[in-house]
């Protein structure tokens, strides 16, 4: 292998094609820590920087509370739920078409950033509700993981690193935001005021035209 996955570009399906099982044969000679390594950075990168989606949809998790506790708490939620459907999907369990999937991502991003707007604590259906999207976005997760897909001895790996690098990326953009924005604003009295909805306002903006203009490709 000349050149490191990690370099290749993630290119998103716009097709109803199913992704199970996709094999890359040319990875099947490179040993187990190096397809481990390969598919973290892939799974980091599908986070940092290409996925803006899950990016916003992050940063909404992070925008309701400041407790790290709670926020690191939803955002593991999020991913054991993406984990679910992205594994069901590579199996061929699931076969989630991507111009249905796409709309759904971004409109819950625009329902996320919406409850930020007119709630000012995370109430008991927050998990729930973050539990279900992560399923959808996992189907998303599918989409991109397909153009790649995935080393026959090492199958079951490459998808467990897969995950490993979305969960580093959700982790730096929280961990990010919490030193720089939370811990430093999150005590005036103006923080929800001037960031946190003027932020969710933009969110479910950017959000509600990328689900209008997937909705339209249908």
């Amino acid at each position: 292998m000349k050149k490191p996955l990690a370099l290749w570009v993630i290119i998103a399906l716009t097709t109803t094609s199913a992704w199970a099982h996709i094999i890359a044969y040319d990875l099947d000679k490179v040993n187990h820590g190096q397809v481990f390594f390969d598919y973290l950075i892939i799974g980091f990168e599908h986070i940092i920087p290409m996925g803006i989606d899950h990016i916003l949809f992050v940063l909404c998790i992070f925008f309701l509370n400041t407790n790290l506790k709670s926020i690191v708490w939803q955002a593991s939620m999020f991913t054991l739920a993406h984990s679910i459907t992205l594994g069901l999907a590579m199996y061929g369990i699931i076969q989630p078409p991507a111009n249905i999937i796409e709309p759904l991502i971004a409109l819950s991003i625009v329902l996320l950033a919406l409850e930020n707007i007119f709630f000012t604590t995370v109430k008991p259906w927050r998990m729930a509700l973050v539990f279900l999207f992560g399923l959808v976005h996992g189907m998303g997760f599918a989409s991109a993981l397909s153009d790649f897909g995935l080393p026959k001895n090492a199958f079951a790996i490459g998808l467990v690193a897969f995950n490993v690098g979305v969960e580093l990326g959700q982790l730096s953009i929280i961990l990010f935001m919490y030193f720089l924005v939370a811990r430093t604003f999150s005590e005036n009295t103006w923080y929800r005021k001037r960031i946190v909805i003027p932020v969710s306002l933009v969110i479910a903006f950017i959000a509600g035209f990328w689900t209008i203009e997937r909705i339209m490709m249908i």
